[in-house]
């Protein structure tokens, strides 16, 4: 017995296609004008469905699926199961906390299909007559398809070629696999389905391009912008090993600097990764970079050949890792960069002036910041912030473990609960007043000493436009983080001593 399921028929076709060359003998028969629209039960498209997969020998190829790939398949079974981040854990860190990480794994992509027809061939094999799926039209805009077996959850297997061809969506209907075969999956989880009719394979291909190729994959800042709107309160208290949880902190804290009043980078960070044109003025950074430069230092486990991060490692194994909240941390960062900034204003360096006066004229006031957020400084710059924090971590990790008692503070604010602005704001007041700071202000004078023009700055010679070309790259953060413990070792001061330390394990 046959059974049948509604479709929404629409055209998708223009008049000007008429034109166009339609060659059958190139795979590329003129389509049907109309595409169709409908859901089915997950169980009975997986039946239904096969996958013409790409093979070639020595008179070319032919098909355009991939070779399924089983842990693919079993990535999207999980994901249905528990959404993300959880699905994307390893088992072993299924934890009780992890639990709340667990979401809906909506499927709302279509599969792609194309409905096979009677003089349809595929290397040599046909639809049984049985097996065709037919296609009625019922009134404007509705379609009725009349399918080859009634009840979805019948273990149904073709005579010979499957009718639905799969043209997008193979793993995830490969994923249900299991399920289908078990007869675990209820038979009303649904999947939308767009159908083309008769659809020749020169045009599949076409199709599958277009899906799969074509389209701009997001970018990574704008992902990472959507982090607050997918996390739960619960994300932020936990800070283990994975990275998913620190990445998630380190969001976080790149928002607060982005937000907070007080931050020199307010309202300065490349928050959706725009282009140069349509970003925030002298945002020359975006927050994907700002997420992997704090995600890699303040925030490493120490696990490795990685550092420790002062937010996240243990100072010591009696200690424990350092006590701060999150608006505490928020606030080092704040205060960190304030002193940089603070320090470029009042000082008197070389690689500043030719930043601000190019042409030997008398700057104006303002455009002094222009050696801290213009758009040549590598301050101002991705290798220039990931090098920043990743020596600041290195050193003031190690201040940690020299003397404890610098980051002990008696605050005001309550650990745990949600940040605020007036809590930070709490914690820069309380880190100001420290003895901490002391420390801050020396690293910001060491670290604007050193030469933070671009390689498209003026004034460069040959030699320091080398220099600084050397510095981009992922060998490059490891030559500045070298140059610049060099640069902050000399000195007598307690910051120049932990720096000549670091330096040596470098060597």
């Amino acid at each position: 017995m046959a059974g049948k399921i509604q479709a929404i028929r629409f055209k998708q076709w223009l008049p000007e296609w008429d034109d166009f060359d339609f060659d059958a003998e190139q795979h590329r028969r003129k389509p049907d004008e109309h595409i169709l629209l409908f859901s089915m039960p997950a169980v009975q498209l997986r039946a239904l469905s096969g996958v013409y997969r790409r093979t070639r020998d020595q008179d070319g190829g032919e098909g355009l699926q991939r070779l399924h790939d089983p842990k693919r398949s079993a990535a999207i079974r999980d994901f249905v199961r528990f959404g993300h981040p959880f699905s994307s854990l390893p088992p072993s860190a299924r934890d009780d906390v992890a639990t709340t990480m667990r979401k809906p794994g909506w499927l709302p992509t279509a599969i792609v299909v194309n409905i096979l027809t009677a003089k349809d061939e595929r290397r040599g094999r046909r639809v049984a007559n049985s097996d065709l799926v037919s296609v009625h039209d019922s009134g404007e805009n509705r379609a009725e398809l009349g399918l080859p077996y009634l009840d979805r959850l019948e273990q149904w297997e073709p005579a010979d070629l499957e009718p639905f061809e799969v043209i997008d969506g193979q793993h995830r209907l490969w994923a249900f696999d299991e399920a289908f075969k078990d007869g675990s999956l209820p038979g009303d989880f649904e999947l939308p389905v767009v159908a083309f009719t008769g659809l020749d394979v020169g045009w599949q291909a076409y199709l599958f391009w277009s899906i799969n190729v074509s389209p701009k994959r997001i970018n990574p800042s704008h992902a990472f912008d959507l982090f607050p709107l997918l996390r739960s309160a619960e994300w932020l208290e936990t800070l283990s090993d994975l990275r998913i949880y620190r990445q998630a902190r380190a969001q976080e804290l790149t928002e607060i600097l982005y937000t907070q009043p007080e931050s020199p980078f307010h309202n300065r960070i490349n928050m959706l990764g725009e282009s140069t044109k349509t970003a925030p003025p002298g945002a020359g950074v975006t927050q994907a970079g700002w997420v992997q430069a704090i995600t890699t230092s303040f925030l490493s486990t120490g696990s490795g050949r990685s550092a420790n991060g002062l937010f996240a490692a243990e100072i010591t194994p009696s200690r424990g890792p350092l006590p701060w909240s999150r608006p505490q941390q928020a606030a080092f960062l704040i205060a960190l960069w304030s002193a940089i900034r603070r320090s470029i204003l009042d000082s008197q360096h070389i690689w500043i002036d030719s930043l601000i006066r190019p042409n030997g004229q008398e700057p104006l006031d303002q455009i002094r910041i222009e050696a801290f957020a213009g758009s040549r400084t590598m301050l101002n710059q991705e290798q220039g912030v990931r090098g920043v924090l990743a020596v600041a971590n290195e050193l003031f990790f190690s201040l940690a473990q020299l003397n404890p008692d610098l980051f002990e503070f008696n605050s005001k604010i309550i650990a745990g609960t949600a940040t605020s602005p007036e809590d930070v704001t709490v914690a820069l007041e309380e880190l100001s007043s420290s003895e901490l700071m002391s420390r801050i202000h020396d690293f910001a004078s060491g670290i604007v000493s050193f030469d933070w023009r671009s390689a498209d700055a003026p004034g460069l010679s040959d030699d320091q436009r080398m220099l600084k070309r050397a510095f981009r790259g992922s060998s490059g953060y490891v030559a500045l983080r070298e140059q610049l413990f060099r640069h902050l070792s000399v000195g007598s001061k307690e910051v120049a001593q932990v720096a000549a330390e670091a330096l040596k394990r470098l060597i």
